[in-house]
């Protein structure tokens, strides 16, 4: 009797985009794989038993049903399959909610084809190696998390990595320049988390004196020192059962980084001037601007607290490093500030909102919300017009042109143009394209290494668009 042959594991591609079906299939037809595309979930679910997927790899978005619900129903039927949910319109919400529901990762769009094709043949992996790990759930967040805007690219990593921890109770290093909002991302963090309805403790270290510090962490005793006439609860003890965020932890003096590395690993310390253990359950969130392994080689911070710190970190990128965010932001700020001071809300014009967009915003968030406060208040119109902004952004050249160091880069370029048509010549742009694009290319690969996945991260490119532009300029030959 002739043996029935078997299938091999079977892929879903499930959008209602026709482009993202058609890139997907051709990307994994020389994969050991049976792939089925699927335009709606409900076609894809009534395939179910002749087909079942190993992997799926669904949008959110959907007319008849959408992705986290489709998510849901298939686990109703193997809570085995791993589910990749892609989405255009990234948001914190969408990527906590795709990993509470146990989303094996979210793919925000546009994807690196070789990402998304790396990622589905993990899954299918997963799946017939046993199937998806089940996450211990905690106690459920009592409050809704906090909105942080935006949908850059940039942005998209720390969506990822915030709905990958929102159920687990692990210590974070948050990275970024100052005004980014470090502190926004760790009460996000609080807020997902199974402590929400405990207290967020924030403690500026760098703030406070050197001599203060101390008891401002662990409290002290009545006496303890000179000015000491009472006890004091530190703020150990006040985040005891939710969180303690350490802001500008990079500037901590190194004795307290040694009282706190021990707190890290024991949970216990001791009041200035106490004689009793103290024990509490905290989880901390640190912060700083600062380059923590530099600071580490320099012999300003203990290498194995870094390490008890940094289990997850997040790099909250600069304003600049995310321009699209730039109207959504300032949209948001103004509305914020016109209902707090009872004024009419302002409206930027398409002229402005481009002028902002091509700022470099060395103050990030925090300066482009102190410019909505100035706008709401002294804008004489509800719309606002680029003669109506702070004389000292009305400059002639944006800022951009002035990165990195201050150097106008685009000065010498517009030169060389004006001497290319002065020539007589004709292909300005066909000319300086790849000569650009040659130097980026080459700067990128120096930076990272060689390493191409990073080097078309630092381009802003996916890799195939690298090794395309690579190909074509010649760099591969060399």
């Amino acid at each position: 009797m002739q043996e029935e042959m078997e299938l091999p594991p079977i892929v879903w591609i499930v959008d209602d985009d026709a482009s993202i079906r058609w890139v997907l299939e051709a990307a994994l037809e020389d994969k050991p794989f049976l792939v089925k595309v699927f335009d709606s979930p409900l076609m894809a679910l009534k395939q179910f038993d002749d087909f079942p997927p190993a992997a799926v790899l669904s949008d959110v978005r959907m007319p008849d049903m959408d992705g986290l619900t489709f998510m849901e129903a298939l686990h109703e039927r193997d809570k085995k399959i791993p589910v990749i949910i892609m989405t255009a319109h990234a948001d914190l919400d969408t990527a906590v909610k795709s990993y509470q529901s146990e989303a094996f990762e979210y793919l925000p769009k546009p994807f690196d084809l070789d990402e998304a094709t790396s990622l589905i043949e993990r899954a299918v992996k997963r799946y017939l190696s046993g199937g998806m790990p089940r996450v211990r759930a905690g106690k459920k967040a009592g409050k809704q998390p906090l909105n942080i805007i935006g949908g850059a690219p940039a942005m998209q990593e720390v969506f990822r990595v915030l709905g990958r921890v929102s159920k687990l109770d692990v210590t974070v290093l948050i990275n970024g320049e100052t005004g980014t909002g470090k502190e926004l991302v760790a009460r996000a963090l609080h807020e997902l988390s199974p402590r929400a309805e405990g207290p967020f403790v924030a403690l500026n270290t760098a703030a406070i004196p050197r001599e203060l510090l101390e008891s401002e962490l662990f409290g002290h005793e009545k006496g303890a020192f000179t000015g000491a006439h009472s006890q004091r609860i530190g703020r150990f003890e006040q985040a005891d059962g939710g969180t303690l965020f350490l802001d500008e932890i990079g500037d901590m003096p190194v004795d307290l980084q040694t009282r706190l590395l021990r707190v890290l690993n024991d949970g216990s310390f001791y009041r200035v001037g106490g004689r009793n253990p103290i024990t509490t359950n905290v989880r901390i969130v640190a912060a700083t601007h600062q380059n923590m392994e530099k600071l580490v080689r320099e012999g300003r911070f203990r290498e194995d607290l870094l390490y008890r710190l940094n289990i997850i970190r997040i790099k909250v990128p600069a304003l600049r490093e995310r321009r699209e965010d730039i109207p959504l932001l300032a949209r948001y700020y103004l509305d914020l500030e016109a209902k707090a001071l009872g004024l009419e809300e302002k409206i930027l014009s398409r002229d402005v909102e481009k002028f902002l967009a091509a700022q470099a915003w060395p103050g990030n968030v925090r300066q482009l919300r102190s410019l909505c406060t100035w706008l709401t208040i002294m804008a004489p119109d509800k719309t606002v017009y680029v003669e109506d902004l702070p004389l000292e952004l009305q400059a002639p050249m944006a800022a951009d042109e002035q990165e990195p160091g201050g150097e106008n880069w685009q000065s010498p370029l517009r030169r060389w143009a004006q001497q290319f048509l002065a020539s007589g010549k004709e292909g300005l742009h066909t000319a300086v394209e790849p000569k650009f694009e040659q130097v980026l290319i080459e700067e990128a690969l120096k930076a990272s290494g060689q390493h191409r996945q990073k080097a078309a991260a630092l381009l802003g490119w996916g890799r195939n668009t690298l090794t395309r532009k690579a190909q074509a300029l010649g760099l591969d030959d060399e």
